[in-house]
C-alpha cells in the first residue's frame, strides 16, 4: 500500500499523479511533445486514472487550460471518480484568475495552487499584493492554496510573506521555458530545491524529480523520499505510451521505497 500524509487537511497518497504527458509537455522534444499528445486521448486518460485508482493512487493533478485535459477532468469527476483533483491554475485561457479558482473550485478542485510561472514573475516584481488577491479567493471558497515555482528563491519570498498553505517546487530551476529561453536542466539545481523544501515548514509537493525523463526513475524516487520532508509528497507524470504499466509499476516502486524506509 503507498502511504498517506495528512495534506492540509486532504489525505494524500506520497505520490500523486501527474499530467505533463497529457497535454503534451514532455519539457524534451517537439517530436515528444505531438507522441503525447496524439497518445492521450480523453479516453486513454480517464483509463489511465482509473488504473491509478486500482494501484492505490489517490489523488492527481492536472492544469486548468488544456481542453482535452479539462474535459477528462470533468467527465472523470462527474462520473464519480475516486482520485482527488489538484488543480494547477493559469489564466491564459481564462478572463483572469479569479475566474479560473471559481471554474476549478465548481468542477470539483479539493486544492489548487498558482502555477509556477506567474509566481516566478510576481516574485521578480516583488508583487505580494496579487498572490494575496488569488490566495484570499481560493480560502473564501474554502479549498487549501497554494502556489508552484520554478526557482527556490520564490517559495522562501512567498514563505516569509506566510501567503500559501502549501508549496509545490520544483526540483529544476527549468524556468527558462516560459521566459523564452528555452528548456534548462541543471543537476546543481537539485540540492537548492531540496534545501527550500526542508526550510520550508509547510506541506511540499516536490514535482520533477526525474527532470522530465532525464533521470532514472528508482535512483529519483529514492533520492526525492530520502530527501524531502515526512509530510511531502511527490507528483510524477507518466507516458503510458512507453510503458503501459507505468502507472503501476511507479505505485508499486513508491511503495515498495517507502515501506523500506
Amino acid at each position: 500500500m503507498l502511504a498517506t500524509v495528512n495534506f492540509c487537511g486532504l489525505t494524500v497518497t506520497r505520490l500523486i499523479l501527474g499530467a505533463n504527458p497529457f497535454g503534451g509537455y514532455s519539457h524534451q522534444t517537439p517530436e515528444r511533445d505531438a507522441a503525447m499528445r496524439d497518445y492521450y486521448t480523453v479516453e486513454r486518460i480517464l483509463e489511465t486514472w482509473a488504473r491509478a485508482e486500482a494501484a492505490g493512487i489517490n489523488t492527481m493533478i492536472t492544469n486548468n487550460e488544456t481542453p482535452h485535459v479539462l474535459e477528462a477532468v470533468r467527465r472523470y469527476l462527474g462520473g464519480g471518480g475516486a482520485l482527488q483533483w489538484i488543480a494547477q491554475l493559469n489564466c491564459r485561457t481564462k478572463p483572469d484568475m479569479v475566474r479560473a479558482i471559481d471554474e476549478a473550485v465548481d468542477i470539483g478542485a479539493k486544492a489548487l495552487y498558482i502555477h509556477g510561472a506567474l509566481v516566478d514573475d510576481a516574485y521578480r516584481r516583488r508583487d505580494h499584493a496579487t498572490l494575496e488577491g488569488w490566495v484570499g479567493r481560493a480560502r473564501d471558497l474554502g479549498v487549501p492554496v497554494g502556489v508552484a515555482g520554478h526557482a527556490p528563491a520564490a517559495h522562501l519570498w512567498v514563505d516569509n510573506l506566510d501567503l500559501a498553505d502549501f508549496h509545490a517546487v520544483c526540483f529544476f530551476n527549468c524556468g527558462s521555458l516560459h521566459t523564452g529561453q528555452g528548456e534548462r536542466f541543471r543537476l546543481a539545481d537539485v540540492p537548492v530545491a531540496v534545501d527550500a523544501i526542508r526550510y520550508i515548514h509547510k506541506p511540499c509537493i516536490a514535482y520533477k524529480i526525474m527532470g522530465a525523463g532525464r533521470i532514472d526513475a528508482r535512483m529519483a524516487f529514492e533520492y526525492a523520499f530520502e530527501q524531502i520532508k515526512p509530510g511531502d509528497v511527490v507528483n510524477v507524470g507518466m507516458h503510458r505510451g512507453d510503458r503501459d504499466d507505468m502507472v503501476e509499476a511507479n505505485a508499486a516502486m513508491a511503495a515498495d521505497i517507502l515501506n523500506a524506509a
